[in-house]
């Protein structure tokens, strides 16, 4: 797969969600924020690899700022149009939107044969969405992360600190207690472990995957979740310097489970297959 391929438009303009009801194709709510979610990052990968043009949109008023302190005043327009507060959302044409990872990838599989990202085989097939579904879904890699980040703030912030709420509406989201942030600890270690297993299961001298057929979303999706806790260098991911700090794990045992294994794939599927440097 040729990873210089040509879309409409490598850098990230932004449509409001008013623009981008009135547009056709395919348009992802991405958010318009210097920081690479994982959930994001995953999304736009896999239309990119498939060659499918997109426009990115915004959600109204949001800037740093918003995120910093917490405000939720951006919301409103995306929920009327996606039923939900949430980004990345894929939206094709007039079909309804897909706010889901799995129904996200499921469209690009439909829109272009190009780089298969589904296995026919249904064993892979099977191993795939599963493998996926523990870095994506609820309660999975991400979710977990996500709890352990607003563990500290929570925990040791004065009640009027000014980042204070901003901390307390990630918590809410994923369901933060302290009781939770400790299981999520341990659940990112056995996620961790597992991948590394499956790709030392799999990896040999002529494949590079986490399946024996070859490449496929996992490995954009692995890549992608990683830098959660261990973010690429500047010049590779250029993120507002304030968040890479809470992008990194500050647990050893959870670094000691990112093997060497891990990061070499990461590097690889960017390499290969993604934009370099992230795009935001």
């Amino acid at each position: 797969m040729d990873k210089h391929i040509s879309l409409e438009d490598t850098e990230l303009k932004y449509l409001t969600i008013e623009e981008a009801k009135k547009a056709t194709g395919l348009r992802l709510v991405l958010g318009e924020y210097p920081i690479p979610g994982p959930w994001r990052e995953a999304c736009k990968g896999i239309f990119y690899v498939k060659g499918i043009p997109y426009q990115s949109v915004r959600t109204s008023n949001e800037n740093s700022s918003d995120l910093l302190i917490g405000a939720d005043n951006s919301q409103s327009e995306l929920i009327d149009w996606t039923a939900q507060p949430s980004h990345p959302v894929a939206i094709w044409n007039d079909e309804r939107p897909r706010s889901l990872w799995y129904d996200q990838l499921y469209l690009a599989d439909r829109l272009s044969n190009q780089c298969q990202l589904i296995p026919d085989n249904i064993d892979e097939r099977t191993l795939m969405f599963g493998t996926i579904n523990e870095l994506a879904g609820e309660n999975g890699l991400a979710w977990s992360q996500r709890l352990l980040m607003v563990d500290a703030p929570l925990k040791n912030l004065p009640e009027n600190d000014e980042s204070r709420p901003f901390w307390n509406l990630l918590g809410s989201k994923y369901g933060y207690s302290e009781d939770n942030a400790d299981k999520a600890r341990l659940k990112i270690i056995s996620i961790l472990k597992k991948i590394d297993t499956l790709l030392t299961t799999n990896q040999t001298s002529k494949n590079k995957y986490f399946l024996a057929s070859g490449f496929s979303a996992l490995d954009i999706y692995s890549a992608c979740f990683i830098g959660l806790l261990k973010p690429m260098p500047p010049e590779k991911c250029p993120m507002a310097t304030d968040f890479r700090p809470a992008y990194s794990s500050p647990h050893t045992d959870i670094n000691e489970a990112i093997s060497k294994r891990i990061l070499e794939h990461r590097d690889f599927i960017y390499e290969k297959y993604l934009e370099l440097p992230i795009v935001f």
